[in-house]
């Protein structure tokens, strides 16, 4: 309501006590059209809340011609949006939540910063850190090279300070890749899946647009080899396996079929022109039926899920294979495109593959471990390897996940729409902060996580979060059918029968001897907060049993200022 003096109505019975107050105005009187010019002069921030107020602001704070004249404001470079149900809306949003945040491993100052945000990047799809940069796709198809400030901190070690500039890199990409290893010291080259016009041949008028792959070199940004296909073939992903002298190149087309091609990354700087044969691979060659949504890749293995959930491995060396399934049974060495099926009980919907062990989130939000466990980086709150999916039954609904060398972490909501990012496995190296010994389960990491992160990604110097949101994908869970919700957790995919309850309270007693075998109460206290650490508990239990047990400790030795607990 807006108040102001009306001189028609005359002064008011004791004018005197009610001096300067005059009669109330309905905002509702007001053109609508001066309403949203008044509400787009707000920050982005303060017009979501006032549209929560009431029926009338919700309509006027949800009008396109609010949000362009916010989205004009907001990047002055963008031209007319037509993508999209709401495209004003989702353009503003998009561009005022992104951001590139990273924390770097290394060193005395351990803080979450931020990079420079390109302008003309119309929000944040994609990213990927390479040896010395960092490159970013928006959602118009422009991929930025952001180029980073590199200092030597007090210890003697190089760490980032932050991406200082940037420059475009190419327009109309679709999609990009590098060496798929955790270490970003072997991402020598940047390979672009882009789309190019092409002029016409010989006799015709006009151009055709056709996909090509353009590969860069990720210290200078400059482009060293280009390969371009038919017209008729259009793809959507490429991933990279394989060694740098057999790197194989896999392109999904937009119909959901894998080709694959063979290049030698030793010989890409060399001038000279020679053709490359591009082949159908053997998951759409023996399995013309299914219809690849979205594939995962690391130097090794491949992983392909399909547009019904359906999950299918490539296994290529017997080491791995082991890691992933505990035997060799199956494994053929002369075959090792042949793709494995993944039992699994429900659809699934994304996944993350790392070195030796993968995970899986299906449509219930549950998520899923395989493979190797020697340093607790499934996350199951022991050491023990899976040969097979096995449900993480703590964790639920993530919104990103992520499978390093020898660690895990996940990225997840809380009912206040606070994100919190957890981690299991090595601590070495910094890579679980706040948790150097590492952890057998995941456990609540000491990392301010922006409100609007999106993904995440770890390399051996830092850990960098990518913020961006978008109203159009918002990834919804379904309920879990009552039938499943009463009965017994599944530990494992394909045991096939109810967890054993004598497991956990073997578990206990082993737990129980060896605090039992500590001498002093102090060390009984430290032995009681590793037990916490290795039991399947929430964050939110483990946090308060950590910090009762911190209680416990200093009122036991007089009241004194005790250590911080793990996760105070």
């Amino acid at each position: 309501m807006v108040k102001r003096s009306c001189p028609s109505c005359g002064p008011e019975p004791g004018g005197e006590e009610k001096k300067g107050r005059g009669n109330p105005i309905s905002f509702q009187l007001f053109p609508p059209e001066l309403v949203e010019h008044i509400v787009s002069f707000l920050p982005v921030r303060d017009v979501v809340a006032l549209g929560q107020t009431c029926h009338y602001f919700h309509e006027v704070c949800d009008a396109e011609g609010v949000w362009r004249r916010i989205c004009r404001r907001l990047s002055p470079r963008l031209r007319e949006q037509g993508s999209g149900v709401r495209p004003w809306k989702r353009a503003a949003i998009l561009n005022y939540t992104k951001g590139l945040y990273f924390q770097a491993f290394g060193g005395r100052r351990r803080c979450l910063s931020k990079s420079v945000a390109p302008l003309l990047a119309h929000g944040y799809r994609r990213f990927l850190p390479t040896k010395d940069h960092v490159f970013i796709l928006d959602y118009v198809g422009t991929l930025f090279f952001l180029k980073n400030a590199l200092v030597s901190s007090t210890l003697g070690q190089i760490q980032w300070k932050r991406a200082c500039r940037y420059v475009v890199l190419c327009r109309g990409a679709k999609d990009f890749a590098s060496d798929p290893r955790c270490d970003t010291v072997y991402r020598k080259y940047l390979y672009v899946l882009a789309t190019r016009e092409q002029p016409g041949v010989v006799g015709t008028t006009g151009s055709r647009a056709c996909d090509c792959v353009e590969v860069y070199l990720q210290s200078s940004g400059q482009r060293v080899f280009k390969m371009t296909f038919h017209h008729s073939m259009s793809f959507k992903q490429i991933v990279l396996v394989g060694q740098e002298t057999q790197r194989a190149l896999l392109l999904l087309t937009e119909e959901g079929k894998i080709y694959s091609l063979v290049v030698n990354e030793t010989q890409l700087d060399q001038p000279r022109s020679y053709t490359v044969q591009l082949a159908l691979r053997k998951v759409s060659r023996c399995l013309p039926h299914l219809r690849v949504a979205c594939m995962a890749s690391n130097q090794s293995s491949t992983l392909y899920i399909t547009d019904q959930g359906g999950v299918y491995f490539e296994v290529h060396t017997p080491g791995v294979y082991r890691d992933l399934f505990g035997t060799l049974q199956a494994f053929d060495p002369l075959d090792q495109q042949m793709p494995l099926a993944l039992s699994l009980p429900a659809k699934i919907l994304f996944c993350a593959l790392g070195y030796n062990h993968l995970g899986l989130v299906d449509e219930f939000g549950r998520i899923f471990m395989q493979g190797n466990n020697r340093y607790g980086q499934l996350g199951t709150g022991d050491k023990m390897d899976r040969g097979e999916p096995t449900q993480v039954p703590y964790l639920q609904c993530p919104i990103a996940l992520w499978c390093g060398l020898n660690h895990s972490l996940v990225l997840s909501q809380g009912s206040d729409f606070s994100k919190e990012l957890l981690g299991c496995g090595c601590g070495a190296g910094g890579r679980l902060p706040g948790w150097p010994k590492g952890s057998a389960s995941f456990v609540k990491l000491h990392i301010k996580v922006p409100l609007c992160a999106c993904s995440l990604c770890s390399t051996r110097e830092c850990l960098y979060m990518l913020s961006s949101h978008d109203i159009e994908h918002n990834p919804s869970y379904r309920d879990l059918p009552a039938s499943r919700v009463v009965g017994t957790p599944e530990p494992s995919l394909g045991a096939g029968a109810p967890q054993d309850p004598g497991g956990a309270a073997r578990a206990c007693e082993e737990y129980l001897s060896q605090i039992h075998s500590c001498p002093t109460l102090q060390d009984r206290m430290e032995k009681m907060k590793e037990i916490v650490g290795w039991m399947p508990l929430m964050a939110a239990q483990k946090d308060f049993f950590w910090e009762a047990l911190d209680m416990l400790q200093r009122a036991a030795g007089g009241g004194g200022p005790g250590p911080p607990p793990p996760e105070s």
